[in-house]
């Protein structure tokens, strides 16, 4: 893939840094980490939900924060002082810790999050506030009819 230089982008914007950092991501040359696998699904017009695999972690194992635009999930197995040690002969099913982020647009919030069936799901929904929503502006039809007898009166 080719990576382009945002560099002049930069020098001549202002308010855009989030953009440009999320462009330079994309481009970028890292493998993105494929561990653990997750879906994203749209339920509603503004509702979204994230479903991570998180086979054998439990919800104490299970981190998840909300900060700007940013959404994080950890997983980290804690070690239980006591239990009895095991041979494990094959691991398939992995258990290693992970860090997954996703970015979220502007006015996304975290709604909720529950664990079945070794499955994460994150529930989402995008609020727009009232005053940034598109709104009709009705066109003045009464004011021109006041314009019109003000210049009839003065004729």
């Amino acid at each position: 893939m080719r990576h382009f230089d945002l560099s002049p982008l930069y020098r001549s914007t202002v308010g855009f840094d989030r953009l440009f950092n999320l462009l330079d991501q994309a481009t970028s040359n890292e493998t993105a980490p494929s561990y653990p696998p997750y879906n994203i699904e749209r339920t509603a017009e503004n509702a979204y939900r994230i479903t991570i695999a998180v086979a054998g972690f439990g919800e104490g194992d299970l981190s998840i924060e909300s900060k700007e635009n940013a959404l994080t999930v950890k997983g980290e197995k804690q070690l239980v002082e006591g239990a009895e040690k095991r041979e494990v002969l094959h691991q398939g099913i992995a258990a290693r810790a992970f860090e997954r982020r996703f970015q979220l647009a502007d006015y996304v919030q975290v709604t909720g999050a529950s664990l079945e069936n070794g499955l994460l799901h994150i529930d989402l929904v995008r609020e727009i506030p009232e005053a940034k929503k598109p709104r009709q502006i009705p066109i003045g039809g009464g004011s021109a009819k006041v314009l019109e007898a003000k210049v009839a009166k003065a004729a």
